[in-house]
């Protein structure tokens, strides 16, 4: 059975055809002596992805996945030459206007009828979402007894469904601590659920100018004396 990585999954997401349409426009892959405009994007993603810190640890992290570069579509793992080479040359709009592009087919805006809101002022909608990790492995994430995680919260733009802050920590952490340290815009409408009802934040949000929708605690009978 082929080793598909979580990688090449990523990638499979990315519209061929859009892509290449771009490319055909932009001409990127004229004279480009077999490092195309996919192994170029393919490499800087791994770059992001892996954290890398030199064209050479792009070059010898894709050579290491020799076995897997077939799912990503890439022939052979370029050089570290030629990634310095077309990163200078190669123009880069190709690959703006493939972000503009696959942000308007993937985006939930695409698909979903939106709820125009009658407000002029930015509104944010704030979660957390909890990611199981195995805690033989990761003994850092302390979550349960036997059970590993990291808790991922997360600040959204209603109009776009695009992340503003992103904080991950461990999976212990309650969703209202790891909200302390989100950028407060003032004026703006923060929207979250009850997990969120806590006092001495929301008092600074509110001496920040920030306004917030937050549901009820069941448990909660009275105001709160600051």
């Amino acid at each position: 059975m082929s080793n598909v990585t979580l990688f090449s999954q990523i990638i499979h997401k990315i519209d061929r055809p859009l892509f290449n349409n771009l490319v055909a426009k932009k001409q990127t892959d004229k004279s480009s002596k077999g490092f195309n405009s996919w192994t170029h994007l393919v490499s800087m993603l791994f770059c992001h992805f892996a954290k890398s810190t030199s064209v050479r640890d792009i070059s010898n992290g894709l050579r290491s996945a020799t076995g897997n570069l077939n799912h990503l579509g890439v022939n052979r793992a370029p050089s570290k030459s030629s990634i310095s080479y077309q990163n200078e040359r190669r123009d880069a709009d190709l690959f703006k206007e493939l972000y503009y592009g696959l942000l308007k087919r993937l985006g939930q805006q695409a698909n979903q009828k939106r709820v125009k809101l009658r407000i002029k002022v930015p509104v944010y909608l704030l979660d957390a979402t909890v990611i199981s990790l195995c805690l033989s492995v990761f003994d850092w994430a302390t979550f349960r007894r036997s059970k590993g995680a990291v808790k991922m919260h997360t600040l959204l733009e209603y109009d776009g469904k695009m992340p503003t802050y992103v904080n991950i920590t461990k999976g212990s952490v309650s969703d209202n601590k790891g909200a302390y340290d989100i950028p407060l815009q003032k004026g703006a409408v923060i929207v979250a659920d009850r997990y969120y009802n806590d006092f001495p934040m929301l008092n600074v949000w509110e001496r920040k100018g920030v306004y917030f929708v937050i549901l009820h605690k069941h448990n909660q009978s009275c105001l709160p004396k600051y």
